[in-house]
């Protein structure tokens, strides 16, 4: 199996202003007749995950785990961007579980595969800043509290 899969463009390829409009305008006009079918709430949920704005990409996702809950036939659709917008949103824990929901049910996903690759890299170099933020952080603590130590000492 190639290290490199070749759908992993998802997560980085966003949708060009107007493109996002056209799908934010088919939106609001159903939403203003008080009828939203479930193919104008997806393709507005996957226009906004794929949105480089932080806010697009949590509307996205809640569009979307409003489908997943309310259309068990477009469940499996959905598993692919809300592991997409929580990965972009930097949830891995989230991100994991539903491109592992999808992966169960599609194990020769390659979207899905490509996907978990750029979720566990992203993971564990957000886990090794983590860690080498909190040993600088136990560094300057033992050496403020050494500090502390030596000046009680002299009194």
């Amino acid at each position: 199996m190639p290290t490199e899969l070749p759908y992993a463009a998802d997560a980085e390829v966003s949708l060009s202003y107007d493109e996002l409009e056209v799908l934010r305008t088919q939106y609001e006009k159903e939403l203003a007749q008080a009828h939203v079918t479930t193919q104008t709430k997806f393709n507005y949920a996957w226009g906004l995950v794929k949105s480089p704005l932080r806010e697009h990409q949590v509307e996205g996702v809640r569009i979307l785990q409003d489908i997943y809950r309310a259309e068990p036939a477009r469940r499996r659709e959905c598993l692919y961007y809300l592991a997409l917008g929580y990965y972009k949103m930097g949830n891995y824990e989230d991100a994991k579980k539903f491109n592992g929901l999808l992966r169960e049910k599609e194990p020769a996903n390659l979207q899905a595969q490509s996907l978990g690759q750029l979720i566990d890299r992203k993971a564990a170099t957000d886990g090794y800043i983590g860690m080498a933020l909190a040993g600088g952080a136990a560094a300057v603590g033992a050496l403020l509290l050494a500090g502390l130590i030596r000046r009680a000492a002299r009194k």
